[in-house]
Formats: C-alpha cells, sequence, structure tokens
C-alpha cells in the first residue's frame, strides 16, 4: 500500500512546461517538478539558466525558452519546440504574471491592458496551444495560477484581482469542455507567498499586521510550500479531479 501511493505522485517519464520561472513561485515549482521526476521546460521573458541549471542537479532534462506568454506567435513557437523536444507534453503550468498597484480611480490604463494581457491573456494563449497538442494525445494536466485576489476585493488591486477572477473562470471552462479528452484543467489560488512580487508589501508594517491578524496561520508561506499541491494536480492522485480553483493561503479567507 505505501508504494501503491507513493506512485500516484511519480512524474518519471512526465514533460512540463511552467511559465514564469525564473524566479519565486516559477522557480519552486519548476524545480518541484523536477524532483518528483518530470523533465522540465522553463519559460521566462527574463534569464531562466539559474533554474535550468537547478533542475539539471536533480538528473532530469531542461532547458529555458524565452517566451513573452502574451505574444501568440510566441506561445505557439514554444509549443512547438517542446513537442519537437520531447515528442509530447504531459503537464502545463500557467504560472507568468505580473502586478500593478494602485486604487482604480488612478490605474492608468496602459496598467490594466498590461496586467490583463500577461495575467488572463497570457494563460489563455499557453492553455490554448498546449491545449491543441494534449488533445491530440487524450491525456494532459494543466494547472493555471490563480489567486485568492480573483476572490474577495483587495484594495490596490482591481486589474490583478480581475485578471486572476478570469483565470478561474477559464479555468473551469477549459476544464468542462476538455474533460472528455482526459485533460485536467484545475486552478491554484495562493494567498501571500515571499516572492520578488510581493516584497514591497512584506516589508511593510501594516501589511504584516494584517497578516498576524487575519490569516490563520499567522504568516506568510514561502514559495517552496506550494510544491506539494502543484505535485498532487500534475500526478495522477488527481485524475478526477478537475475545473477546481484549490485555495493556499494559510486560513486568510476561511475568515472573510
Amino acid at each position: 500500500m505505501k508504494n501503491e501511493s507513493i506512485s500516484l505522485f511519480n512524474l518519471d517519464g512526465k514533460k512540463a512546461i511552467v511559465t514564469g520561472a525564473s524566479r519565486g513561485l516559477g522557480k519552486a515549482i519548476a524545480i518541484g517538478l523536477a524532483n518528483a521526476g518530470a523533465d522540465v521546460i522553463v519559460t521566462d521573458v527574463l534569464d531562466t539558466s539559474e533554474t535550468v541549471n537547478e533542475i539539471k542537479k536533480t538528473g532530469k532534462n531542461s532547458f529555458g525558452i524565452k517566451v513573452d506568454v502574451s505574444n501568440k506567435s510566441e506561445v505557439e513557437a514554444m509549443a512547438k519546440k517542446v513537442v519537437e523536444k520531447f515528442g509530447h507534453i504531459d503537464i502545463l503550468v500557467n504560472n507568468a504574471g505580473i502586478l500593478r498597484s494602485n486604487n482604480a480611480e488612478k490605474l492608468a490604463k496602459e496598467d490594466w491592458d498590461k496586467v490583463l494581457e500577461v495575467n488572463l491573456t497570457g494563460q489563455f494563449l499557453c492553455a490554448q496551444a498546449i491545449g491543441k497538442i494534449m488533445i491530440k494525445q487524450k491525456s494532459g494536466k494543466i494547472i493555471n495560477i490563480a489567486s485568492v485576489a480573483g476572490l474577495f476585493g483587495n484594495p490596490s488591486s482591481v486589474a490583478y484581482g480581475a485578471s486572476k477572477a478570469g483565470v478561474i473562470s477559464i479555468t473551469k471552462t477549459m476544464a468542462a469542455e476538455w474533460g472528455k479528452y482526459n485533460i485536467n484543467v484545475n486552478a491554484i489560488c495562493p494567498g501571500v507567498f515571499a516572492t520578488d512580487m510581493t516584497d514591497e508589501f512584506l516589508n511593510d508594517k501594516d501589511f504584516m499586521q494584517m497578516i498576524k491578524t487575519q490569516v490563520s496561520l499567522s504568516r506568510y508561506a514561502k514559495p517552496e510550500e506550494l510544491i506539494g499541491t502543484i505535485i498532487y494536480l500534475a500526478s495522477s492522485a488527481s485524475d478526477y479531479v478537475t475545473g477546481h480553483a484549490l485555495v493556499i493561503d494559510g486560513g486568510w479567507t476561511a475568515g472573510l
């Protein structure tokens, strides 16, 4: 029974793509998938060499591709290159995202457009391109990184919250459409994780006080604390789970 349980989470032989994997959550996710047995392609608009080198230390195959996820031609070229290299794609983690903070009445349209282009359109384009491949395979796991900001109103994050609510919506729609092809599509809604994106907030005394008083576990999370959830949704352990938005927030939304 013990060996059977372990094999449920084994990703040996699987080929995974993680977007936005040069640092932060994406980097931790990519390395975590490799440690579970997958070969991992890492993409970003930034340099991915550090993540690729860390993955290779695990003994798994990896390479980086510079991709702007909001650019349809670049996304399609990425998908083609991965298939040419590996023959198939088993796992897509749609992680690439940006944040532009400001009150709704002050947010520039350029910032609104950019956040939606990367966070929502980018996830759609990647899921669409890889989804076509998975439909032909009749198998695949797509994991979209949303946020608790897509579940409730959060000051100064009108564009970010809208984009992440959209991610949850497209996750459910794709799950409804692609289940017949044996493709699982799920979302993860992280709470506060320590990344470059959240540095500004974690250095703010009022924000840290909010974490202590409103987050049940009274702390923020490390990127590595998301790995177990990713492996679960990427593995056969979650074969009957699709269209779900899994909240990983230390109990923050439990009290709302």
